[in-house]
């Protein structure tokens, strides 16, 4: 795929972590292979997050105070990463800002350029192609359906900030030597959440759709002092899709690396809008 169409596929794995148009990187079923990003500092391998089963004494809505980050407004100036097997794009420019829990905006680009903005709302996703004058608008619901894994405008927030996307769903809780594992029943998408013992902030999430196996798993890293939070620097997000005829699985995989975040009081604006000229594709 050529490469001005990642700025847009970037775009989508920030809301969904897939893009159904390109072919995943095919994995062998049953594995859980290293990730490789690539980036200015050469290759960096991370190993995936293991599959762990909650032992049988894990206690039931057990207390852990997890360390969370709160913010009425969050700005930050990133370089995002992205591979598939038919597309790659490194260190992309990428420019976010949240008001919590109502809205996300976004631009990315690279040399300058803008390639695709967008606006996140607790329903709705646009996403606008500015290169190719178009745009495409969905609802959760029809992006979770099309990329086969439950999304939701929490998820989404959670991986930018690093805070658990489930605080409500009843919790077991069991304790392993570096974590608590948290483990949520969300319907039909089980969600373990790894907290350190010694900070408590949530260092990794796995989440996984019991339907169809589909799993999506977060690592987050170089958690850095940000006012009087610890903050991940750096967000390493996977999507296993497995064919549901064949049961191969295909993966795609993202890396988020904040150079500058700002958590402020201080009312932000979100400027968007549509050219009347561009053409919507969704």
């Amino acid at each position: 795929m050529h490469k001005r169409h990642s700025f847009v596929l970037v775009a989508l794995w920030l809301l969904a972590l897939g893009f159904t148009g390109c072919k995943r990187h095919k994995l062998q079923k049953s594995t859980a292979p290293a990730v490789t990003i690539t980036d200015s500092a050469g290759p960096t391998e991370i190993p995936a997050p293991p599959r762990i089963e909650m032992p049988r004494n894990a206690g039931d809505e057990e207390k852990v105070d997890v360390a969370e980050i709160d913010f009425p407004y969050f700005v930050s100036r990133s370089k995002v990463s992205f591979k598939s097997k038919e597309s790659s794009i490194d260190n992309a420019d990428l420019n976010i800002k949240i008001r919590k829990d109502s809205l996300i905006w976004f631009n990315v680009g690279q040399f300058g350029i803008t390639g695709a903005r967008g606006l996140i709302t607790r329903d709705t996703v646009t996403i606008v192609d500015v290169l190719h004058r178009s745009y495409v608008k969905f609802s959760f619901d029809t992006l979770s359906a099309r990329f086969g894994i439950d999304l939701n405008f929490d998820l989404l927030q959670s991986i930018i900030v690093g805070n658990m996307p489930l605080k409500k769903k009843p919790r077991k809780v069991s304790k392993d030597p570096d974590y608590f594992i948290i483990r949520q029943d969300a319907g039909k998408v089980l969600v373990d959440n790894y907290i350190g013992n010694k900070d408590r902030k949530l260092r990794k999430l796995k989440a996984v759709e019991l339907r169809t196996n589909n799993t999506l798993n977060l690592t987050f890293d170089h958690f850095t002092a940000l006012n009087d939070y610890l903050f991940p620097y750096t967000s390493l997000i996977t999507l296993d899709k497995q064919n549901p005829v064949s049961g191969a699985t295909y993966q795609t995989v993202i890396e988020l690396r904040h150079k500058k975040v700002e958590i402020t009081d201080q009312t932000q604006t979100f400027p968007f809008s549509i050219p009347s000229r561009y053409s919507r594709k969704f």
